[in-house]
């Protein structure tokens, strides 16, 4: 079963589907409000054979994340302040000369902080911030507009079960810049282990969202821009769709909403 949230002229109306499907047609809200939203790294031999290539002093670092028992967590968003949903812009530094989209499984945590569905994230990240010095990442994942989530909210039947996961992304006009397509089989560590080691010693409300890291990585010379459109379809939850804009453009516009 979906969960989706889509806009109406009286407001947000929740709702539920059987497929991706019954939603076309809707104009889509972000389908939860997380109070927080964590993210884990180093979750798939690609991303660290990538991390690893942006940051040579950090090799034996990145390597001993991804063999580690201990998974590398780290608080992405609260409030929503940094987070938007379908069709919404999500932004990047222009003080990082390169930035990426992070395609991810999302998982839903329930009244008990127990699994309780999975969404698609885009965890947009500074690459460069992060690859100049790892003690930078919170300034590489935390920026206005660094996290997507949508468009609708699974609830599995098999908890199990791969998911795949594909992102492309294209121009302003269209054309494919990069396409690529992974697996959740391919991750070094499973769902319910990232739930344990973040529920530890740490007080997580429920609701919360964690991002179980990324496997798919656009070539080392492809930055994100402003201008680009970034699709990520996981078959079964459906396509989240994000025009790419300046997070300084977005930091703009949140402080004079808050200061109408």
């Amino acid at each position: 079963m979906l969960t989706f949230r889509y806009r109406t002229a009286a407001g947000i109306v929740e709702a539920t589907a059987d497929s991706p499907e019954d939603f076309e047609g809707y104009e889509l809200a972000i389908p939860v409000e997380p109070p927080e939203i964590w993210g884990a790294g180093v979750t798939y031999e690609r991303s660290r054979d990538a991390r690893i290539a942006e940051s040579d002093d950090a090799k034996d670092l990145y390597m001993h994340v991804y063999e580690a028992d201990r998974p590398e967590l780290f608080l992405k968003d609260a409030a929503c302040r940094r987070t938007v949903g379908p069709g919404e812009p999500i932004g990047v530094r222009s003080d990082s000369s390169w930035n990426v989209p992070e395609p991810e499984i999302a998982i839903v945590l329930g009244e008990r902080c127990e699994p309780a569905g999975v969404t698609i994230a885009n965890d947009v990240s500074s690459r460069a911030i992060e690859g100049e010095n790892p003690l930078y990442i919170p300034q590489a994942k935390i920026f206005a507009g660094a996290c997507a989530l949508g468009p609708a909210v699974l609830i599995p039947d098999d908890w199990e079960a791969p998911l795949e996961i594909r992102i492309r992304i294209a121009d302003a006009a269209g054309s494919e810049l990069f396409a690529g397509e992974t697996s959740t089989a391919r991750m070094r560590r499973t769902f319910p282990e990232l739930v344990e080691w973040l529920l530890r010693a740490n007080p997580v409300p429920a609701g919360s969202v964690l991002l179980t890291g990324t496997g798919l990585v656009p070539p080392d010379d492809f930055t994100l821009e402003p201008g680009h459109v970034v699709e990520i379809h996981v078959p079964g939850i459906g396509t989240l769709t994000n025009p790419v804009v300046s997070a300084e453009d977005l930091l703009t516009t949140r402080r004079s909403e808050i200061h109408v």
